[in-house]
């Protein structure tokens, strides 16, 4: 797998998969699998560009579920072959949604694959409609769980902090090593 940190591949087309997809849960795999699909069907490479670490762990120190090289093993075994990794600091942070765009045009993106809640840019004026206006967006509805309830890094951190590890484990669909 390549890996491109705080860098972007020169391709002349692709398929771009967006996200935290901190511990890479099957929601995340989810989406992964269908941007994959989807990139194999265009025959373009899929690249996944993600952020370390994930915004929620900057901004509100919440529990990572998986570190970086969990998460790009984990993007590995997906089928994965090129990952973007932006270093997410204070000067990332500082970045408009414009400057996020430009970083997108670079990967000629013949489709970009999102979560339904994905923001980006400085105080995360960016959003689905905003990409929408520039770029081919798919948006992946919420996976749910089998009691209905949306699988989310929230819920599973949620989980384990209350003891409820098995029901954890089996929305991450990966071993727990945090």
């Amino acid at each position: 797998m390549n890996v491109y940190y705080g860098s972007l591949p020169y391709v002349s087309a692709s398929v771009v998969s967006i996200g935290a997809f901190d511990g890479v849960h099957r929601g995340h795999q989810k989406l992964i699998r269908q941007a994959l699909e989807h990139a194999e069907e265009l025959r373009v490479p899929l690249i996944v560009y993600t952020f370390d670490p994930p915004p929620k762990v900057y901004f509100q120190k919440m529990m990572r579920l998986c570190s970086l090289e969990e998460q790009l093993e984990r993007f590995a075994r997906l089928g994965v072959r090129h990952v973007v990794v932006q270093p997410f600091d204070s000067q990332y942070l500082r970045r408009e949604a414009e400057d996020f765009h430009r970083d997108l045009e670079a990967l000629n993106p013949l489709a970009l694959w999102v979560g339904p809640d994905f923001r980006y840019g400085s105080q995360r004026k960016g959003d689905i409609n905003t990409l929408r206006n520039r770029f081919n967006v798919r948006v992946l509805e919420p996976v749910r769980c089998g009691f209905g309830e949306v699988i989310s890094s929230s819920r599973i951190r949620s989980l384990l902090q209350n003891d409820q590890q098995a029901a954890a484990y089996d929305l991450l669909g990966w071993e727990f090593v945090g």
